[in-house]
């Protein structure tokens, strides 16, 4: 057989199987995702964040901040419903391969460099609801507050990412949104995360 017409074959099926599996993670995510609205949520505090910190009226940025508990308080609730529901997904299906790269049933093949799905969003509900629920003697201001939680939320939004398509495209799409690298990411978020998180992906 010719070799270009052999590598166009094995690049075809390399591409089908990629398509196949990462359709099913989609899915498999969008299907509990649907029912909440945490994007929502999520662009709302971004777009709160960045005017209540542009905000020079310093009675205006109170009100800005007291309006966005809410939302965070709204966002801590229904995401720690989502992890909840997602733990019982079935447990092959929620394995993350590690490599940075996607490689065909590498979760099969490399069991031991995988992590579960179900774990780190249980993490990330702690670190959301911990950010959210933060008093000024753990969050010295707003501003703090809600730098960290930004963090807890892109790191997870990194995480569905990863699940979905793989590391590197996932830092790469955080990157490219946010101007936000993988390792500013980890370095920004509550040490607690940051422990839990390491020792779960094996940083």
């Amino acid at each position: 057989m010719d070799m270009f017409l052999l590598a166009m074959l094995i690049a075809f099926a390399f591409w089908a199987l990629k398509s196949k599996d990462q359709g099913q993670r989609i899915a498999l995510l969008g299907s509990h995702l649907g029912q909440y609205q945490i994007e929502k949520n999520m662009e709302a505090l971004t777009q709160g964040y960045l005017r209540a910190l542009g905000e020079s009226d310093p009675e205006r940025r109170e009100q800005i901040w007291g309006l966005l508990r809410s939302t965070e308080q709204s966002l801590c609730d229904q995401f720690n419903r989502f992890a909840a529901e997602f733990s019982r997904a079935d447990e092959a299906s929620a394995r993350v391969s590690k490599l940075p790269f996607y490689l065909p049933f590498a979760t099969r093949l490399f069991p031991s460099a995988t992590f579960d799905l179900r774990k780190a969003l249980a993490l990330h509900a702690r670190g959301i609801a911990h950010a959210a629920q933060a008093q000024d003697g753990e969050a010295p201001s707003p501003k703090a507050r809600a730098f960290t939680m930004s963090a807890e939320l892109f790191l997870m939004q990194h995480t569905c990412h990863w699940f979905c398509k793989s590391r590197t495209v996932a830092s790469a799409r955080m990157l490219a949104r946010h101007q936000t690298s993988y390792e500013q990411l980890i370095a920004s978020v509550a040490p607690d995360t940051r422990a839990a998180y390491c020792a779960l992906v094996g940083r």
